[in-house]
């Protein structure tokens, strides 16, 4: 990819084989903790954001795992966390990690306590999670049971009388 976009600069910094195949070995080296994915989508977003070839540093700055797999920054999942109503399982979670991050960071724990001490909680559970995501496990919310279209359950008869008698009374009759 980067030969391709930045054909002559490429081949200014990397003008034989025995130069490329060192920096590719340090390349290697320093981005062995990124997925292939990862580090294809720092690249992409390297290319599409600098008109000169990136080094090593400037792609590993562009390696963060919720940007490259479209997940939200760690500080945006724990505000959606915070700001999630309860009850917390049934909310419209942006990622189920966000969820799970929250519930292992403990609910009470976040929204009692100050930012300054249940972020870096919170975020350390949430990177956790991102990099067992990265390494390619499925996290999924547990389907909650659908309610019956039915109740087969009967009222006893007096009770059954008693809530006719009070919807006779609301209703004037």
């Amino acid at each position: 990819m980067f030969r391709f976009n930045y054909h002559n600069q490429f081949t200014k910094a990397f003008p034989d084989i025995e130069t490329m195949n060192t920096a590719k070995k340090l390349w290697a080296r320093l981005l062995a903790d990124y997925s292939g994915e990862v580090i294809m989508r720092a690249a992409e977003k390297a290319v599409r954001e600098n008109s000169f070839l990136p080094n090593v540093h400037e792609v590993l700055a562009r390696c963060d795992i919720a940007d490259a797999m479209g997940l939200p920054s760690a500080y945006a999942a724990y505000m959606e966390a915070c700001r999630a109503p309860s009850p917390k399982k049934e909310f419209n979670w942006s990622h189920p990690a966000v969820y799970f991050a929250g519930r292992a960071s403990d609910w009470f724990f976040l929204a009692n306590t100050a930012e300054e001490h249940a972020f870096p909680v919170f975020q350390r559970n949430y990177e956790i999670l991102l990099k067992r995501i990265q390494d390619g496990e499925e996290l999924a919310m547990d389907i909650a049971k659908a309610l019956p279209e039915t109740v087969d359950i009967a009222l006893p008869r007096d009770e059954q009388h008693k809530r006719i008698q009070a919807l006779k009374k609301d209703l004037g009759l």
